[in-house]
């Protein structure tokens, strides 16, 4: 078994030489590995210490990290540029990487000084759920948080753990101090060993990013460990919009699609035809297959990166979002985990009984890790409907549109 370590010593730069550049240059050096580890992560249903380290030391953690503090603070393009290359590597990884990440998008909407505390370096990773599915009730000094969460992607190896919650005050919800929503939501920040893990992932796809539920009984959080994404502490794009934390997931489809068809084209190469002995090169319903695919891909990927463009433009400027630019975002995400599962299925009916086995073809895991991804909320119908909301009647209910 080759380790991460051995291909990426070569490459670790300074913190403050670390640009999109630099980072994907590292991705490619990661990636080799990572294809050939893929069956070892699904089957440890998270990710091996020693290939956290060495995303850590890629810098992989750090893209959100502020100019301020010496990290890069890539766009939201950029964010998804590097997903991308890390999920034509393997799914679980990229999924892992795009939710730890947020680190730096947190440390956004803390006090400077408690958050430079919490993160005193910058490849420090965050995991959990910040929908409220908890309970803080307010005491002298912070909240006592009770709760169980879902889906902790990465909490198995991370530093630190949000779980989002409602507040109580004497027993009684709290209403929304802005006014945005029914109750006062918000999110605390505490150590994993402070949570109970529970070994609940056990999945169709996407299993080595160990989503696991997490829960905890009267645990005390400081107020300076609590925040709310309506209140940001830091100037920037990255903190000018409630869909701040979703920009950077379409590169995971987008990437396991690029990758299911890169595998199949080279496949056709060598690749006979049983009934006709044709090389499947020649095949009309191969090239067809392969050109829709290519079609369906570069669609789903312009609508991406056209809608997160326009959408920094208008944050780095300050000026406010059309309702159209915000639903596009949103749709331009949705669409692409819903075409990636398309076309990693098609992939797989073409290729036929050669893609059932897990040991034999990548195609198998592809349509798996889809299939799950498909199923966050990001990927769901009720996208559609609040995109349809706002841009019928210039609000919507979702929390993030």
């Amino acid at each position: 078994m080759t380790t991460v370590a051995q291909h990426v010593s070569e490459t670790n730069l300074p913190a403050e030489a670390l640009t999109t550049e630099t980072l994907l240059e590292r991705v490619h050096v990661l990636a080799p590995t990572l294809r050939e580890r893929a069956q070892e992560i699904e089957q440890h249903r998270c990710l091996p210490r020693d290939i956290v380290t060495s995303m850590r030391e890629a810098g992989v953690f750090r893209m959100n990290m502020p100019r301020s503090w010496g990290g890069p603070e890539l766009t939201s393009a950029q964010q998804i540029e590097v997903i991308e290359a890390l999920a034509k590597a393997d799914a679980s990884v990229a999924w892992c990487a795009m939710i730890g990440a947020d680190s730096g998008i947190y440390s956004g909407y803390l006090p400077d000084e408690k958050a430079r505390e919490m993160f005193p370096r910058l490849d420090m990773i965050t995991a959990g759920w910040i929908h409220p599915e908890g309970v803080a009730e307010r005491v002298a000094g912070g909240y006592r948080v009770s709760g169980r969460w879902r889906f902790g992607s990465g909490c198995t190896h991370a530093d630190w753990l949000v779980a989002g919650c409602k507040v109580y005050s004497d027993g009684e919800p709290e209403s929304d101090p802005r006014g945005n929503r029914s109750e006062n939501w918000r999110i605390m920040v505490a150590r994993p060993e402070d949570f109970e893990i529970l070994d609940t992932w056990h999945t169709t796809g996407l299993a080595g990013s160990g989503s696991r539920d997490y829960t905890v009984e009267n645990l005390f959080v400081p107020e300076e460990r609590s925040f709310s994404l309506d209140e940001p502490r830091r100037d920037g794009p990255l903190h000018a919009a409630p869909d701040t934390i979703l920009r950077k997931m379409a590169g995971v489809p987008l990437g396991v699609a690029r990758a299911a068809i890169d595998y199949v084209r080279e496949l056709a190469e060598s690749r006979v035809d049983r009934a006709t002995g044709d090389r499947w090169a020649d095949k009309g319903r191969v090239q067809n297959a392969v050109a829709t695919a290519e079609i369906q891909l570069s669609s789903a990927r312009a609508a991406v990166f056209d809608s997160v463009h326009q959408q920094w433009e208008k944050l780095v400027s300050g000026t406010p979002q059309t309702a159209y630019e915000r639903a596009a975002v949103a749709l331009a995400r949705y669409n692409a985990f819903r075409v990636a599962r398309d076309i990693v299925n098609s992939l797989y009916d073409l290729v036929g009984g050669a893609a059932i086995y897990r040991t034999a073809s990548p195609l198998d895991r592809w349509l798996r890790d889809c299939t799950t991804m498909c199923q966050h909320a990001v990927g769901q119908e009720q996208i559609v409907t609040s995109a349809g909301q706002l841009l019928l009647t210039g609000h919507s209910d979702s929390l993030f549109l």
